[in-house]
């Protein structure tokens, strides 16, 4: 249960681990232009046929961010898999404060409803992995730099 979960628990180290293995399969798609294709016709298709708004015609400068955010993504997905830690979570879940803020932008802008389901996940994984440290507040979030942890 949430409320008896502390960054040090090892339910927190399997909750950094699910979020990381969720953005792996979102977004490894969008790390190399050939799959961004596929993705971006896929996702086309999909809010086309649901009525959720059109994505836009695919250009060059939105397939470059399109592969620099999946390929930043997939890295840090490889690093929270293999060797989770509690800080990990921290970061994480500020990183999706920052991304479900802009998935807001977007679709309070025009952007396909499709966005509404990834905003809805960004904000679980993020209360998940925020709310042990708010709770655990009263001690440091992180270890000084140079400090050395047993």
């Amino acid at each position: 249960m949430i409320r008896d979960l502390s960054p040090s628990h090892p339910a927190y180290l399997r909750a950094v681990r699910a979020s990381a293995w969720y953005d792996l399969v979102v977004t490894s798609g969008f790390a190399t232009p050939w799959t961004y294709t596929l993705v971006h016709d896929a996702l086309s298709s999909w809010t086309d046929a649901l009525g959720l708004g059109v994505m836009p015609e695919l250009d060059p400068m939105q397939t470059l961010y399109a592969n620099l955010m999946g390929s930043v993504v997939v890295v840090w997905a490889l690093l929270r898999i293999t060797r989770p830690l509690p800080v990990h979570g921290l970061y994480d879940g500020i990183a999706r404060v920052l991304f479900a803020a802009w998935q807001t932008y977007a679709v309070t802008h025009g952007a396909t409803g499709l966005l509404w389901v990834f905003l809805a996940v960004e904000v679980t994984f993020g209360v998940v992995q925020l709310l042990p440290w708010w709770r655990a507040r009263k001690e440091p979030l992180v270890a000084p730099y140079g400090a050395h942890t047993p």
